[in-house]
């Protein structure tokens, strides 16, 4: 009996130091046993009425598999650009093909580390008021919420700290106006 291969842990990434400078590519799979510093792009999608995107991961994730996330995106495939892989991920998580996400970091890449995960990330934003598409399965289900539910439901279920900790102080601001 032979060993299926999956496409998504055998992906190739960039390991990266903490100045943002590719060390060595490695497998998906080896990034994640080893915990190694890779690069990661997160993108908040906005209604353009003060509402954020957010959405339930799904359980076959792997890392923080079936928690609330305020950011579509993920890991940055070796030798592709943040830019690129905004865009590829809000294609594949949401389906939004008809827009571009913008930086919201001032080209700044940021350093998230935890007992978890170790990376380096850009953050940007889109506005689009939907509908949806999740064809790649990562996200089971999305809603839209105002700022301040949202800071409620931040103490109920448990969000993705890497997004908490480098998307939302750069977009709370305008959600609050």
């Amino acid at each position: 009996m032979g060993i299926e291969a999956d496409p998504e842990r055998d992906e190739l990434v960039d390991e990266v130091d903490e100045h943002d400078r590719v060390t060595r590519v490695v497998a998906r799979r080896v990034m994640r046993a080893e915990r190694l510093r890779h690069r990661a792009v997160f993108v908040a999608v906005l209604d353009g009425s003060g509402r954020l995107l957010v959405h339930r991961r799904a359980l076959t994730k792997d890392v923080w598999p079936g928690w609330c996330d305020i950011a579509v995106g993920g890991v940055v495939g070796s030798g592709e650009t943040y830019e690129h892989a905004a865009c590829r991920e809000l294609a594949e998580e949401v389906g939004v093909t008809d827009r571009s996400p913008e930086p919201i970091d001032g080209g700044v890449s940021q350093s998230y580390e935890d007992s978890e995960v170790r990376l380096i990330g850009r953050c940007f934003r889109v506005v689009h008021p939907g509908p949806f598409e999740f064809a790649d399965g990562e996200v089971v289900d999305a809603w839209w919420m105002k700022i301040d539910d949202l800071e409620a439901m931040f103490e109920r279920e448990r969000f993705l700290p890497d997004s908490l900790s480098l998307l939302w102080p750069l977009i709370r601001p305008s959600m609050a106006g």
